[in-house]
């Protein structure tokens, strides 16, 4: 009986995450520059980023990195097929290594 009733708040738990909202970002890639250099940018300029043409990008939730994926095209839309979900003890390290 007691191993129902913590299923039943393990469950309960479970059921009130599913609704918050998460932000997720796909990085491309960065880059550094100084300010004058970029208000010197134009139309049609190109800002060269640190990652190479095939390289999985990596897919941050609320700027925390959790996967890895690569670009896709769906329709005529961008979409990430995600190649590798970071193991919950990875993303405990990052966040350790935060504070």
């Amino acid at each position: 009986m007691a191993e129902e009733n913590q299923t039943s708040a393990l469950e309960t738990e479970l059921e009130a995450l599913l609704d918050v909202e998460v932000e997720i970002t796909a990085v491309l890639g960065t880059a550094m520059m100084p300010i004058s250099q970029i208000l010197k940018l134009g139309r049609g300029a190109v800002v060269e980023l640190n990652r190479n043409v095939g390289e999985d990008i990596e897919v941050h939730a609320n700027n925390r990195m959790v996967a890895h994926g690569e670009v896709v095209v769906v329709d005529d839309r961008l979409g990430v097929n995600l190649t590798d979900i970071l193991l919950l003890a990875e993303v405990q390290k990052t966040l350790d290594g935060d504070e």
